[in-house]
């Protein structure tokens, strides 16, 4: 069972930042060009159209984890995006693909495709190609689909709790926010789904995206020495979940993070700072964050406000989890190297 769960987060994991990636690295810098450059929104579709594809991806990744030939590994990616929601069908008999789908769904709706698969086998024998996807499509796909409304409705309430926090003292608020973001985006949750759901702006917003500088700025630092600089970079440049798998063997892993999230979340309602529904599931991804925050604090791009986002999104997130890291690692001796490392291959 703990074989299954692994193969599994570390697929998802890798799927989920393979499809997010292309968006993060550009996608706020073609925003800023393409009023100079019409011609360049082609490129920003695409990379949002990529995003739309996590899906397929994540079934993918997951058939790969599990060494499935290709026809497995083909089927189970089509059963996870009839569970992930990203598909909408209108009254006139057109679809509508929008967002990443429900990612939670997707996720259990590939392990149900994984297993079924893995029951199948060889049974099948000359008819695999005939008979694989579809059957993969009709039994677990269908069972995924049937099952999206309820996991939906589940992921709904976290957003309730969410929303009751935000009705709480600014400064705690921040830092109670920027903690569970910081574990959310470990999770199969997705942040910017539940930020949007009970609609994050503001000061909440601002500590919820803090929460995920935490994340990705600390497993950053602690992954370098385990991983290659590149794949330590994906914390920062794409998304911190690509540790969900480690994360969910060892949750002590991420305490120097927990840490960091709430202080800057206490900061952000110290320093008022600001964000949308959308930016608050981003963290630095394509610097998302820093620049809303810059867009919609009172007085803008001034020096003053300036020197507070450096600080508050680079200078203390950076500074304050490479000393907890230190701490955490050489002195209390809870966590250590390996616990970051990635298997990507």
């Amino acid at each position: 069972m703990k074989d299954f769960f692994n193969k599994l987060l570390t697929g998802m994991s890798i799927g989920i930042v393979v499809a997010l990636i292309p968006n993060a690295l550009i996608g706020e810098l073609l925003k800023l060009i393409i009023p100079h450059a019409p011609a360049l929104s082609y490129v920003l579709n695409a990379t949002v159209l990529v995003m739309s594809m996590l899906p397929v991806l994540i079934g993918v990744t997951i058939g790969m984890a599990f060494k499935m030939t290709p026809i497995q590994t083909a089927s189970i990616g089509l059963a996870a995006v009839l569970g992930s929601g990203v598909i909408t069908f209108t009254e006139d008999g057109g679809m509508v693909i929008a967002g990443i789908g429900v990612v939670l769904n997707t996720g259990l709706t590939a392990a149900l495709a994984v297993l079924f698969v893995q029951f199948l086998g060889s049974k099948l024998k000359g008819y695999t190609i005939l008979l694989m996807p579809t059957l993969t499509v009709l039994i677990p796909g269908m069972i995924g689909y049937m099952i999206l409304p309820f996991v939906k409705t589940g992921t709904d309430y976290v957003g309730d709790g969410i929303a009751y926090v935000t009705d709480l003292q600014p400064i705690v608020m921040g830092a109670l926010l920027a903690i569970i973001f910081c574990l959310l985006i470990l999770s199969p949750l997705s942040t910017v789904g539940v930020a949007t759901v009970v609609s994050l702006s503001g000061i909440a917003s601002g500590a919820a995206n803090l929460g995920i500088v935490a994340a990705g700025t600390g497993l950053f630092l602690a992954s370098l020495k385990a991983n290659s600089v590149g794949t330590a970079l994906a914390h920062v440049l794409g998304s911190p979940k690509i540790q969900m798998r480690n994360f969910f063997m060892k949750p002590k892993m991420v305490t120097p993070m927990i840490i960091t999230a709430a202080v800057l979340g206490a900061l952000a309602g110290v320093f008022n700072i600001q964000g949308t529904p959308m930016s608050a599931g981003f963290g630095l991804s394509g610097l998302v964050g820093p620049l809303n925050h810059m867009n919609l604090v009172e007085g803008g791009w001034s020096f003053t406000n300036t020197i507070i986002m450096f600080v508050i999104f680079f200078v203390v997130p950076f500074a304050l989890n490479y000393i907890l890291i230190k701490l955490f690692s050489t002195k209390v001796k809870l966590i250590q190297a390996e616990d970051y490392k990635i298997d990507i291959h």
